[in-house]
């Protein structure tokens, strides 16, 4: 009986779901998280009489065909790279990016990575760098006898010195934007890697052409929506329910074949 291994692809593809739905709703006050959402695809089909097969020697032809169908699968778990909401911090070394745009740290192995998630901080060197201390590329010192730090929404570092009467250009931050967002590889710790699905990184200033601004004393919160993640997680359990209907249902019917005499 198909019914029974086609309903348990059901279940698993609900319980997939709503591991993902479960992800999202965990990572709501992630700064910079990006949800996610399943993507499913039906199985093969058995063809028990193939459509447009000849059903006479005058040439007419069968129109529709017996197909049946054996189940469901996961196609992709897809990111959907909304912007999220701006919180202020007043904290001079949170960044946000309003708009396309990733900032760029370097890895302690010297590879690139990727993150919407601007809470920097200084490193004891006075470097701009992540919560875990990855540099924030190209690496940014900050005097230690600063007493100001401002970060323009083109990405430009400044600092007040003492006995100067303006402020002073150290650095310049940069963005990187990727053709596909959603192909970019998740590595934890809000980190992302290039990918061959992603393209190959466009770095740029920002504030110009296809490029996001900076806006300091900000983060951007995670794009996580908890109503629409319920409502999600409703209908993936009902999914599940009528799917396991399925199967006790096909229990019941080979329990009433095996008793026939």
């Amino acid at each position: 009986m198909r019914a029974m291994s086609i309903a348990s692809t059901g279940m698993l593809a609900q319980q997939l779901n709503v591991e993902v739905i479960s992800n999202n709703l965990a990572n709501m006050n992630t700064t910079g998280y990006k949800r996610q959402r399943a993507e499913f695809q039906d199985l093969l089909y058995q063809n028990i009489e193939r459509v447009g097969a000849a059903s006479s020697d005058a040439g007419t032809v069968v129109p529709s065909g017996i197909q049946i169908g054996v189940g469901v699968k996961t196609g992709s778990v897809y990111r959907i790279t909304d912007q999220g909401n701006l919180q202020s911090t007043e904290n001079s070394y949170d960044l946000a990016v309003q708009g396309r745009g990733y900032f760029r740290i370097t890895l302690p192995s010297g590879q690139e990575a990727y993150t919407r998630a601007g809470a920097f901080s200084l490193s004891p060197e006075g470097q701009l760098v992540t919560a875990d201390g990855f540099t924030v590329a190209p690496g940014i010192t900050i005097p230690q006898e600063a007493t100001d730090v401002i970060i323009n929404p083109q990405g430009s570092v400044q600092v007040m010195l003492p006995g100067q009467t303006g402020p002073q250009t150290v650095g310049q931050l940069d963005l990187a934007i990727f053709f596909n967002e959603g192909g970019l590889e998740a590595i934890g710790d809000n980190l992302f890697l290039e990918s061959a699905a992603s393209g190959a990184p466009n770095t740029g200033t920002p504030g110009s052409t296809g490029f996001g601004t900076i806006m300091q004393g900000f983060l951007e919160t995670s794009n996580v929506n908890a109503v629409q993640e319920m409502t999600s997680l409703i209908t993936a359990q009902r999914a599940y329910e009528m799917n396991a209907k399925v199967i006790s249902t096909a229990d019941e019917m080979l329990a009433m074949t095996s008793k026939l005499r």
